[in-house]
């Protein structure tokens, strides 16, 4: 399989902030709550310092007592219960406030997705999709828990340690913090460098990912065409991509956090030597260079985790970037701000002009084609491939858009009604058969999931499946397999036309669906649909004439124009395109059958 080309950037960054505040404030309280017991949990680490150069300058000058260290060390331990319990409370509220935002987030991407339309999900391959519903949702879950987490534990520590070490002395304070700015420029510049290399390694997990999918869902065409080995070296040759990208991203993470930490023991380092000539000169005491040094040790973590927030955020602010532009995503076709009613009885079609343009396409799919299909008349479709055919079972089905006038159900313009209202009145069955891996009642239930056995059975004798059916190992309750994988093409078309049929729907489009079934049967099918379809407007799109020659009309496409129409024996007499058409028909069945 080729690589798909891949148009979600992730450029968005921090403007995509807006995707997750409201779900922020809906879980406000949680998140206050937890952010409070992260403050108890520093705050009570705060103490024990203190309670140490307690304890030390008692012992400097003699007069410690086993009582009063004990007293000290029960202290200790009851700050240690505070602060374990305190942990868990954050941890349960903070973490669990990301993973409900992350829930939540996934359902409205999911619900968005569905609400796309065919443009969006050509431009953008499944595999980037499904990167995006799976990596970059944990990125973002990951920098809305532990990344939230780091951020605020090291603000309030720092402030508050800062704040403790300056009480005790401002002068070494000062010096202790000399490379506390050296390390916020450092950060400042790698989280550029940062977003621009994760944003890589985001866009290659999806390539990576749209290969694998790809290759999976059509490896039967792999095997025949004997490209197992290509296509391992093709996912290999994107796995080592994407193994430079993330050494690469690597290489910046890992210039942070030991340069982190190089800053923190320098600020040891410092602390230690001018510390210990205040101690000398009689400055501080021996107690306070203790507590100053646990302090600055408590400094340490917010010290080091600046690397490490900054990765995380990053790679959080990336990921939903790339969520952001498939939520702003809108689909093409929308309902008018005024709706019109859909007009009751039978579905009659009327074609005005109607002109469709594929994006990106020189030549016009359908021009100026101007035609009716009456209410309940069973109407055929033929032309050679790429006249349009399909194109106009599509815009019937309301997948495009299409200009006003155009199109009029019942006299009413297309564009006037809303889509639910025009989908649920057409059963469509596209050229593209699409099953799942579910059992073969549930797939011909599927539109309809209410449907009694009895309902299914009766769609699928129309469609002359039923007995193929019970030949099954389990019959109806026999699974399928991924897309149909157990079934014949001609089995597969026959369960998606059942599929419609179910749906009893006053309109039903059969794209070219019949394709793989024998000419013999096709025929059997369509006279069975004639006694279904008493009322309801059929359209029948079909490469073979000969199926359709009971039609009450027959429409012929030509380079997206309407060529002629009228009965199979009228098309005969009078159009010569037609005519050529049916007879080469004609004589390729006669050659099959000597």
């Amino acid at each position: 399989m080729r690589e798909q080309p891949h148009t979600i950037s992730g450029s968005k960054g921090a403007s995509s902030l807006g995707l997750v505040l409201p779900l922020a404030r809906q879980y406000s309280p949680r998140l206050i709550g937890g952010l409070l017991a992260l403050l108890a949990v520093d705050l009570l680490q705060l103490g024990i310092p203190r309670l140490v150069k307690r304890a030390v300058d008692l012992l400097a000058h003699g007069v410690a007592s086993q009582m009063a260290l004990a007293r000290i060390a029960l202290i200790i331990f009851l700050l240690a219960l505070g602060i374990a319990g305190c942990r868990f409370v954050w941890r349960y509220l903070i973490l669990g406030f990301s993973r409900l935002i992350e829930r939540d987030l996934r359902d409205d991407f999911f619900r968005h997705l569905l609400t796309l339309d065919r443009p969006f999900f050509q431009k953008n391959p499944v595999g980037a999709i499904m990167a995006l519903a799976t990596n970059d949702l944990a990125a973002v879950q990951l920098a809305g828990g532990m990344g939230l987490v780091a951020c605020a534990d090291a603000v309030i520590m720092g402030i508050a340690a800062l704040a403790c070490m300056a009480y005790i002395s401002p002068h070494l304070t000062l010096i202790a913090v000399i490379p506390m700015p050296f390390l916020a420029l450092l950060t400042r510049a790698l989280s550029a460098r940062l977003h621009r290399r994760f944003l890589k390694v985001q866009e290659q997990f999806s390539r990576l990912t749209e290969f694998a999918r790809s290759a999976i869902t059509n490896i039967r065409l792999l095997k025949a065409y004997t490209q197992e080995g290509a296509q391992a070296e093709g996912f290999s040759r994107l796995g080592r991509q994407y193994q430079r990208d993330n050494i690469r991203l690597a290489g910046v993470h890992g210039t942070l956090f030991p340069i982190s930490g190089l800053a923190s023991n320098t600020s040891l380092l410092l602390a230690i030597f001018f510390g210990g000539r205040q101690v000398i000169g009689g400055a501080i005491t021996v107690g306070d260079f203790v507590a100053f040094i646990s302090y600055l040790y408590l400094l340490t973590w917010p010290m080091m985790a600046v690397g490490w927030v900054a990765n995380l955020f990053q790679r959080g602010l990336t990921s939903l970037g790339r969520l952001d532009e498939v939520m702003a995503a809108r689909p093409t076709l929308a309902d008018p701000a005024r709706l019109l009613s859909f007009p009751a009885g039978q579905t009659e079609i009327s074609l005005h002009h109607l002109h469709f343009q594929y994006e990106g396409q020189e030549q016009p799919a359908l021009a100026e084609l101007s035609c009716v299909i009456h209410r309940g008349e069973i109407v055929g479709l033929v032309g050679r491939s790429g006249s349009g055919k399909s194109t106009l079972c599509h815009l019937l089905a309301r997948q495009y858009p299409v200009a006003d006038g155009a199109i009029f159900l019942n006299g009413v313009d297309i564009n006037r009604l809303s889509l639910a209202a025009v989908r649920a009145r057409v059963a469509y069955v596209p050229q593209d058969v699409l099953l799942f891996s579910d059992t073969v009642a549930a797939n011909i239930a599927f539109g309809n999931p209410a449907a009694s056995q009895a309902q299914i059975e009766a769609a699928a004798r129309i469609c002359r499946i039923h007995e193929e059916i019970l030949g099954f190992s389990e019959g109806y309750q026999t699974r399928i397999g991924e897309r149909g994988v157990k079934l014949s093409g001609g089995q597969r078309q026959r369960i998606a036309l059942a599929r419609a049929i179910i749906l009893d729907r006053p309109m039903l489009i059969i794209d070219d669906s019949l394709s793989a079934v024998d000419l013999e049967t096709e025929q059997e099918i369509i006279s069975a649909l004639a006694a279904f379809l008493p009322g309801r407007t059929c359209l029948i799109v079909s490469h073979r004439i000969a199926p359709l020659r009971d039609a009450a009309r027959i429409i012929v496409l030509e380079e997206g124009k309407l060529l002629a129409q009228g009965k199979h024996a009228e098309l005969l007499a009078a159009s010569p395109f037609y005519r050529t058409m049916f007879y080469q028909q004609q004589m390729r069945h006669r050659e099959k059958e000597l």
